[in-house]
């Protein structure tokens, strides 16, 4: 090669590098939600509120839960109908979802709250058994609809001290009455790309947290370099604290 031609080369790849980085630092106004398994989306309203009042537009994700390439798919379809940059936000089983979602160029960062936060080739019930094992509340029992395959849920007399111990214990009840069934096989899947390899990941450790163990989380969130929030909350942060989890997620935003 001239050295014209490597001047050339290295020209390119100076423009390409500082395009790249003005691209990675533009402030993102979507933000796509995504949640966790047993509730639905109805959940994040107060979320939905602070994040809307400060000037973000805000879509939350409903995934059916039935398997994760369905509820990754279900997610690709809400972020092609953002413009981005868009923060991409995952509570729970949905930590899975948004690690191999968020490689859609338009993700520009990750948000994990109280989530999964697997590794390529990892799946979200081998990461819930390398620490504490799920809550003996959780109970697996055919889908009534099904005529195959088993569905997760939380026996509703144990879900407020075992999923929501800080929220009030109407709404708690309200949530125990309500599950979306999670189904075995999307437990069972491991994902085929891990987004927060390539993309800042921001999280949101709940101390207090009986479903996903803290010690869970700490490793997984060192383990990625992920930019790590404590919070003295049960796995229902999203609900008891939506103020501090807007903030994370505004902070991924910059």
């Amino acid at each position: 090669m001239s050295i014209l031609a490597k001047s050339f080369a290295v020209a390119l790849m100076v423009a390409a590098s500082g395009t790249i980085a003005h691209a990675d630092s533009t402030p993102a106004k979507d933000i796509v939600i995504v949640h966790g398994a047993l509730v639905d989306g109805s959940g994040w309203r107060a979320v939905y509120d602070i994040l809307s009042k400060d000037g973000f537009h805000v879509t939350i994700v409903q995934e059916p839960l039935t398997g994760l390439a369905e509820d990754v798919d279900a997610t690709k379809r809400i972020l092609d109908q953002q413009t981005g940059p868009v923060v991409l936000v995952g509570h729970s089983y949905a930590g899975s979802v948004i690690t191999e979602a968020g490689a859609d160029p338009k993700v520009s960062a990750l948000v994990y709250v109280a989530a999964l936060q697997p590794d390529v080739g990892e799946a979200s019930g081998q990461l819930l058994t390398k620490f504490a094992a799920p809550n003996d509340a959780m109970r697996a029992t055919p889908a009534p609809a099904a005529t195959t395959g088993k569905y997760f849920f939380m026996q509703p007399a144990q879900f407020a001290a075992t999923y929501a111990q800080d929220v009030p214990a109407s709404d708690a009840q309200f949530l125990a009455d309500s599950q979306q069934q999670l189904a075995e096989k999307a437990l069972a899947a491991p994902v085929s790309v891990a987004a927060w390899k390539t993309k800042p990941s921001f999280a949101i450790l709940t101390t207090q947290d009986h479903v996903v163990s803290p010690e869970l989380q700490r490793w997984m969130y060192q383990r990625s370099g992920a930019k790590v929030t404590e919070v003295a909350g049960s796995h229902a942060v999203f609900i008891s604290q939506p103020a501090a989890v807007a903030g994370v997620i505004e902070d991924a935003a910059k």
